[in-house]
């Protein structure tokens, strides 16, 4: 993977629990997120947890867990806000990257939970995304994000970009 990325799909859901919904673009608001989810209305599971403005995951992880598992997540079932192909997200954390208009910030890890888990009632998929669940990002600058939008590192002033 490079230190580049795509937005390969868009997702929100309305309320806690609700079916995430697949949208072509959405706007992102700085540190609330995305306009409709319900991150954005501070009603998710986690939404007093810092960094759930915006959740990532990588197409290859889930790739990697339907080969390694044998556990295929539809489109969504994921509850990740955006699916995206060509970054390496666990290398995002604690660094600022733009995503299309948005510029994010890593915070941590978006490591499985049971919640996860008991909403999907598929067995082992806790396990099977540990270390591969994504990434929690607080957003620091409002834009719209659109699919097939680029992921990149952001340079800190005074750095190069790797």
């Amino acid at each position: 993977m490079t230190s580049t990325g795509t937005v390969r799909a868009i997702h929100i859901a309305p309320e806690q629990g609700a079916p995430m919904e697949r949208v072509e673009q959405v706007p992102a608001v700085a540190r609330r997120g995305l306009e409709g989810d319900r991150y954005y209305a501070t009603e998710g599971t986690f939404a007093d947890r810092e960094g759930s403005d915006l959740t990532l995951i990588e197409a290859e992880a889930l790739a990697a867990v339907e080969r390694d598992y044998d556990l295929s997540l539809a489109p969504g079932l994921h509850r990740r806000n955006l699916t995206t192909a060509g970054i390496a997200l666990n290398h995002l954390v604690g660094e600022r990257f733009r995503v299309g208009e948005i510029v994010c910030e890593g915070i941590e890890l978006c490591e499985p939970c049971s919640y996860l888990e008991r909403h999907l009632a598929k067995q082992g998929i806790r396990e099977a995304l540990v270390h591969r669940g994504g990434l929690r990002a607080r957003i620091l600058e409002d834009g719209v994000v659109a699919e097939g939008d680029s992921i990149e590192r952001v340079a800190r002033r005074g750095t190069s970009q790797r």
